[in-house]
């Protein structure tokens, strides 16, 4: 991997990750399917109040029938990388309608994942495992992305959002600032605007 490029040192780690866990999921008794493509990125709605660090989009989303797992870019640690990878996995070998419940939960707990099956973390065993593949991988070549130093939103339009609900609405700094912040129509609070 040392010749690649970072972007496919990073695609080739996942890679690599993916055909072990295949293995784990075999010896529980699973069979992850071939069409499956893991990649890093954002998953949808993980800029909301629930911040997910994993999503698995089912085959019935994909033109061409592969089930699309995303794995955010906030994460760096092998072990955490493999437990979200792992999560998603068993989403896409149970299929996405089954939830978290039933054959996802026993899907999910064969193969060493403990906790709320929303949030799954990581066994000791399984992070003991996770350990010894990373060795032979070894450890994941790219660090976290932060939203610390992102630069603010400099559009003319201030988000604002409910606290409660997560409504959001767009508003000129000059309304905002003469009238107040918008109140939110479902929980009838005023909002928080970004940059006020």
């Amino acid at each position: 991997m040392a010749n690649l490029s970072p972007s496919a040192r990073r695609q080739a780690w996942l890679e690599a990750a993916t055909a072990a866990l295949r293995k784990r999921f075999a010896a529980a008794g699973y069979t992850v399917p071939d069409a499956v493509r893991v990649s890093v990125g954002f998953p949808k709605g993980s800029h909301g109040r629930a911040k997910a660090i994993g999503q698995c989009w089912g085959v019935q989303a994909s033109a061409d029938k592969h089930a699309e797992i995303f794995i955010s870019p906030e994460l760096s640690s092998g072990p955490r990388i493999m437990g979200v990878l792992a999560h998603e996995l068993a989403h896409a070998t149970v299929g996405v309608e089954a939830g978290h419940k039933g054959a996802f939960k026993q899907c999910a707990q064969a193969i060493g994942l403990d906790g709320p099956m929303t949030a799954t973390t990581e066994s000791a065993e399984f992070i003991e495992w996770a350990g010894t593949i990373i060795a032979k991988i070894g450890e994941y070549p790219a660090g976290a992305l932060s939203y610390v130093n992102r630069k603010k939103q400099t559009t003319r339009l201030l988000k604002c959002e409910c606290e409660m609900c997560g409504y959001v609405a767009r508003v000129t700094a000059k309304w905002v600032e003469s009238a107040g912040a918008p109140v939110c129509p479902t929980d009838e609070i005023e909002m928080t605007c970004e940059g006020v």
